[in-house]
């Protein structure tokens, strides 16, 4: 492409951007629902969303990386623009959540978008420390990731019996309506 033909297709770096972080979205979100298309468990389609979020992130593609580390620098009203691509992906990743609560496979109250919130955070900092040279590979690092969300660090004689107070203790409960400001963040 000739260096006039990104100026005239993207005539502020700010629509470079948001094109980047479009394309990103369109191109995870393709991903994860290819990754579960034909799976029926709910647990199980997390575990593949996992992955497919994984390999994109750490694929190499430079439009994701805008997204991820570039997403809280633009201006109110590009965030706010780009703001129901970001609420589609989530709302994916909500749907797989929720179907598994609905499934009986999670905690009774849990607070699903806290888990998703929790789920995201781990998955996304894998782009500060992954080396493709290192010792897992992204498959490899979701699955533990999986098994971490699900079932914890603590070997089976540490944990404490489970109960449904414990979570309500420490906040991991719905427990007050929630709210959406306009940068799609979700408060109590």
């Amino acid at each position: 492409m000739l260096p006039g033909s990104v100026t005239y297709r993207y005539p502020t770096k700010e629509s470079l951007v948001v094109a980047l972080m479009e394309k990103a979205v369109a191109q995870v979100s393709s991903e994860v629902l290819a990754a579960v298309e034909y799976v029926q468990d709910p647990i199980e389609r997390l575990r593949l969303a996992m992955r497919a979020h994984l390999r994109v992130l750490l694929g190499g593609d430079d439009a994701v990386y805008v997204l991820l580390f570039d997403w809280r620098r633009l201006p109110a009203a590009t965030r706010q623009q780009l703001s129901s691509e970001r609420h589609r992906y989530e709302s994916i990743w909500d749907g797989l959540i929720y179907a598994a609560a609905a499934s009986g496979q999670l905690v009774p109250g849990l607070d699903l978008v806290l888990v998703r919130k929790f789920a995201f955070g781990a998955a996304n900092s894998v782009a500060f420390w992954y080396r493709p040279d290192g010792s897992r590979t992204p498959d490899e690092i979701a699955d533990a990731f999986s098994v971490l969300i699900g079932l914890g660090a603590l070997s089976e004689g540490a944990r404490s019996p489970v109960s449904i107070d414990m979570y309500r203790e420490v906040g991991a409960l719905r427990t007050v309506m929630e709210t959406t400001d306009s940068s799609g963040d979700v408060h109590a």
